[in-house]
This record gives C-alpha cells, sequence and structure tokens, in this order.
C-alpha cells in the first residue's frame, strides 16, 4: 500500500520540476489595444454572437491592457454613473 503512495508523491515532485517556455507573441497588446477594443467593444459583442471574434485579446499585458480597455468600454457605453449623484 505505501508503494503507490511512495510513487505518485515521487511524480507529484518530480512534475513540479518541469519547465514550460512562455508563450511569445510577435506583438502582445497592451493599453492603447485596450483603449480601441473597449472603444469597439459593443460592436464586437454583436459580432461575437454570429461569428468567432472574441472580445477581449489573450494574452495581453495584463493590468494596463485592462485599464485601457475599462476606460474605453466606459467612454463609449456612458460612463459609471454620471446620473447618480443628481437630484431632481
Amino acid at each position: 500500500m505505501k508503494l503507490p503512495i511512495l510513487l505518485l508523491a515521487m511524480a507529484a515532485i518530480l512534475s513540479a520540476c518541469a519547465y514550460v517556455p512562455p508563450i511569445e507573441a510577435p506583438a502582445v497588446p497592451g493599453f492603447w489595444a485596450g483603449l480601441f477594443h473597449g472603444f469597439i467593444s459593443p460592436f464586437t459583442v454583436i459580432l461575437a454572437i454570429f461569428t468567432d471574434i472574441q472580445m477581449y485579446a489573450s494574452p495581453n499585458r495584463g493590468n494596463w491592457y485592462d485599464v485601457g480597455f475599462l476606460l474605453g468600454a466606459s467612454c463609449i457605453l456612458g460612463g459609471g454613473g454620471a446620473r447618480a449623484g443628481r437630484r431632481r
């Protein structure tokens, strides 16, 4: 009973040392691409329903792409609450 557990533990330890090379894309989208993708997001949603187009670029530069996408989408979709603080 100890042999299968020992073999499983050894396999887990040895597989943790495996090297996986990072994915290298020729041009990884950053802030400006995220901003553009945010601007065109309403149209991309419609196209994504009928075609194989993706709305969000993956892989990307991480947080900078996310910030650009959020700013672009909020500019096009109306911001985040311009009327929330107004009283009638």
